[in-house]
């Protein structure tokens, strides 16, 4: 018999989702065949079995989060006929999704959904020379001097909220907090403040109720607006939201919550790089073996922008500013089953082609589950370009732990004034959303204003 486990997928990644068995118990699977598909605080993926032989039992249904390392299947590498056991080992049915009749008088008594993570853009940034209030990212220590097991998000979340993580006890493995035990303690009230000024609110019953399926108790930032019965009438059906749904939906009322935004729109005469890319863009692939598309350009300048006016390259902790050397942008890619944003990392040290290999690549992998937990974390500068799907433009929500974003709008062609005359040009809108924490609207113009100098002055060989 071989065990399946639940893999680490990152360094500090204690736990997994699974949300989809591609594999029942009884069917025959091969060594690094898929078997499961797992979701993280980084990432979805795809996981192999680690050996060949016949699925014998599930021991973890879909939608249950554990910890890593634990036991999640077995499969008989002997191959042994799974006959008579299999009906014996298949695990209890996942319990059914909530399914709404077609007409209802009241609203269902589900629990709220399961509590999501952050995006995996939302790792705590690279820290500068650390101050007193970044100093709380480094493991705290109870009152007894043992040191509190938690990873850098539970820190991360710990911190944001001003939360002493010496008064929460973890249930996970070996005592280690997780996201679902902290968020249970902030929204339950229990969590003792760490500002000097914020009193301690009263303490949670011994035994909290254990989580909902998913493993994450229900969090406040998903709660509806209204009350439930205001929503519930006529004819409806309820459809669960998935984990990555979930994750995004935190994720994003974090932003609005944390970053004052800000909006500044510029519109830009792309005709030079259109007819460039129409005239190159068969022999680039042909060169390369990759598609030329407009993103390329519009990374570059913006990587020209960011070194120009490198406020726009930073994240905030506390009161202070953390300037990031590395321009790392994350580019939003649209999934059949959500968003996820993988980085190009050091795209200053990329020249065209780099970029358009590196886009491509990242692009492919994120929509075949191959990506890996690092090549979403860590952006310092995010793009995303609702254009492809026809937007004439958007205001995106800041990708935490950056301080701006570009939106990217269609790029079609339109009358324009060119020298007293009237001309037809092919036009792009972009906006920037940026956090007025840190960004002020000169420097978010300037910015802007380097990267349209940059698209419509290219001079650099995409070959």
């Amino acid at each position: 018999m071989a065990d399946v486990i639940m893999p680490q997928m990152g360094e500090s990644i204690f736990e997994g989702t699974i949300t989809k068995w591609l594999k029942k118990p009884g069917d025959k699977i091969e060594r690094d065949e898929p078997l499961f598909e797992i979701s993280t605080d980084k990432v979805d993926a795809e996981i192999p079995s680690p050996s060949a032989g016949v699925l014998k039992e599930i021991k973890v249904n879909e939608g249950q989060t554990v910890p890593i390392q634990t036991v999640v299947a077995v499969i008989d590498a002997d191959g042994a006929s799974a006959g008579t056991s299999t009906a014996a080992s298949a695990p209890a049915p996942a319990p059914a999704k909530a399914e709404a009749p077609a007409q209802a008088s009241a609203p269902p008594k589900s629990e709220a959904p399961p509590k999501p993570a952050p995006s995996p853009a939302s790792t705590a940034p690279r820290a500068a020379a650390p101050s007193p209030a970044a100093s709380s990212s480094a493991p705290p220590q109870r009152p007894s001097g043992e040191k509190i097991r938690s990873s850098p998000l539970v820190r991360r979340i710990a911190r944001e909220n001003n939360v002493d993580l010496a008064q929460i006890p973890g249930t996970g493995a070996g005592g280690r907090i997780s996201k679902h035990d902290i968020r249970a303690a902030i929204e339950g009230g229990s969590a003792s403040r760490t500002s000097s000024g914020a009193a301690t609110a009263p303490a949670r019953a011994a035994s909290a109720p254990p989580p909902a399926a998913g493993g994450a108790a229900a969090s406040a930032v998903l709660e509806t607006a209204v009350p439930r019965e205001k929503m519930y009438f006529g004819q409806y059906e309820v459809q669960p939201m998935s984990v990555m749904r979930q994750r995004i939906a935190e994720h994003m009322v974090l932003s609005k919550r944390v970053s004052p935004h800000v909006y500044s729109v510029d519109e830009v005469n792309v005709s030079g790089i259109a007819a460039l890319r129409s005239k190159m863009k068969d022999k680039f692939e042909q060169s390369s073996g990759t598609k030329l598309t407009f993103m390329p350009f519009f990374v570059r300048a913006a990587v020209e922008g960011l070194r120009a006016f490198p406020t726009v390259n930073s994240s905030v902790d506390g009161t202070n500013i953390v300037l990031h050397k590395e321009c790392n942008i994350g580019i939003a890619v649209a999934l059949d089953w959500g968003l996820i944003v993988p980085v190009i990392k050091n795209a200053e040290e990329k020249n065209f082609l780099g970029i358009a290999r590196a886009l491509n690549d990242l692009a492919e992998r994120a929509r075949t589950k191959k990506l890996k937990p690092e090549e979403v974390a860590e952006s310092t500068f995010s793009i995303t370009n609702p254009g492809v799907f026809g937007g004439l433009f958007g205001l995106p929500v800041i990708n935490q732990p950056n301080v701006a974003i570009l939106g990217l709008g269609t790029i079609e062609k339109r009358p324009v004034v060119v020298d007293d005359a009237i001309a037809i040009r092919s036009m792009v809108y972009l906006t920037l959303s940026y956090d007025h924490r840190v960004v002020d609207g000169a420097v978010a113009h300037q910015f802007m204003g380097k990267v349209k100098h940059t698209l419509e002055n290219w001079t650099e060989s995409i070959l």
